[in-house]
């Protein structure tokens, strides 16, 4: 039975912090996007699930990738790449955060809430602070800071995309 480096313990933790934000943050986007050119529920959750599946995918891939190529790095090197862990576990675990995040903006939406949009962003803002607040129980960093951090950094995401998805629908399309 192989044992499980802390090493490959924290490569894990950022596998699953990167690839939630990243699905909380890309798919909140598209929904933001959306929201902003004022598009119907039913083509924010066809923008949202093809994003949330092929990010998903392409995020796991290259997940898998980058630690195949660690591998295959270290063993040019002549030294024994096994430290690095499994690509494929690698990518399984990227594609399963980022999926399971990623639902969330998606919810209200799903759900066939009223006010979804509103409901989608307090969900997104609760699940934001949620991953940093996570984040900081492996890092041993301010609750609070880290928290805010990664709500700040998403949030930033989903304002541009509103008012890309905003400009677009008012004074291009």
């Amino acid at each position: 039975m192989a044992r499980t480096t802390i090493h490959e313990k924290a490569e894990f933790l950022s596998d699953a912090i990167f690839a939630s934000s990243d699905g909380i943050v890309t798919t909140f986007a598209i929904v933001a996007g959306a929201a902003g050119a004022s598009l119907e529920a039913n083509i924010v959750l066809i923008l949202g699930f093809a994003n949330l599946f092929a990010d998903g995918f392409s995020m796991a891939a290259g997940s898998y990738l980058g630690v195949k190529s660690e591998i295959e790095y270290e063993e040019a090197k002549g030294k024994d790449g096994d430290d690095e862990g499994s690509p494929l576990k690698h990518g399984i675990v990227t594609f399963a955060t980022f999926n399971i995040a990623g639902l969330i903006p998606l919810l209200p939406f799903v759900f066939g809430m009223d006010g979804a949009f509103a409901a989608s962003t307090v969900l997104v803002g609760f699940a934001l602070m949620t991953v940093g607040v996570l984040r900081s129980l492996y890092t041993k960093k301010n609750v609070f800071k880290s928290g805010f951090e990664m709500f700040m950094v998403g949030g930033f995401a989903a304002f541009v995309a509103f008012v890309v998805g905003f400009l677009l629908d008012h004074y291009v399309v």
